[in-house]
Formats: C-alpha cells, sequence, structure tokens
C-alpha cells in the first residue's frame, strides 16, 4: 500500500511516504503542503494520506480532502517521543556523543517527518501489512 502521512503543524508539517520499497521523509512549510502532497500522490499513486488527529489537524484534514484524496484521521499518542528513538536509530550520534545518553540529546534537525513514519507504521501494523 503506498501511504502518505502527516504530522500537521501551524508552520510545518512532516511528511513520510511509504510506498513499496521507497520511503522519503520530509518537513516542509505548512503553505507548501497542498502542493508537495499533490506532487508526491501522482509520483507514487498514494492510496491513502493519514493525518495526525490533535489540536489543529481539522484544517488540513480538509484541505486535503479538497485534492480528492482519501483521509483517514490516526492517533498521535507519543509519536513525538516514539520519533527521537527513530531519528537516533537512523542518525547514531557519532564522536563523543556516543558516550551521552540520548535521552539527555535534542536531534539538531525537526524530527515531523519522523512523527509521520511512526504513524504510518503504526498504521499499517494494524492493518497487518
Amino acid at each position: 500500500m503506498n501511504l502518505l502521512a502527516v504530522d500537521p503543524g501551524h508552520a510545518k508539517c512532516g511528511l513520510a511516504l511509504l510506498a513499496g520499497d521507497v520511503r522519503r521523509l520530509e518537513v516542509i512549510e505548512r503553505g507548501t503542503l497542498s502542493d508537495v502532497v499533490r506532487q508526491w500522490s501522482q509520483q507514487f499513486s498514494v492510496e491513502r494520506v493519514l493525518v495526525g488527529g490533535a489540536t489543529g489537524s481539522r484544517p488540513v484534514v480538509q484541505e486535503l480532502q479538497g485534492l480528492g484524496l482519501p483521509v483517514t484521521v490516526v492517533d498521535e499518542f507519543r509519536t513525538s517521543e516514539r520519533a527521537r528513538q527513530r531519528y537516533w536509530k537512523d542518525h547514531p550520534p557519532r564522536g563523543l556523543w556516543k558516550l551521552v545518553p540520548l535521552g539527555l540529546q535534542v536531534p539538531p534537525v525537526p524530527i515531523d517527518d519522523y512523527a509521520a513514519l511512526v504513524m504510518a507504521e503504526d498504521f499499517l501494523a494494524t492493518k497487518g501489512v
């Protein structure tokens, strides 16, 4: 299933695309959301768009439904915490930073894309895919 997950925010949104063996992660400005989602959905034949259902998600859901895409609102429970863990798994600390516990480190970049990835993986796990 080709799936696009969106972690909505006021200024920026995290996107995670799972399409076969293609995985694309990106943090974009909120104002470009429709254009990026339209482009990715055409390029990768996205079958479903997931949107995190936290506060402020309603305008994003309406905007994406306006594009004619099937949108599903999903739970965002503890996605930020899990996104941080996932980020460090993909980008382990190097050098002296290896000596500092991960719980005390802050990723050097926004991880909204990893929050979207965690939501997508949760959705797929519940669907048995």
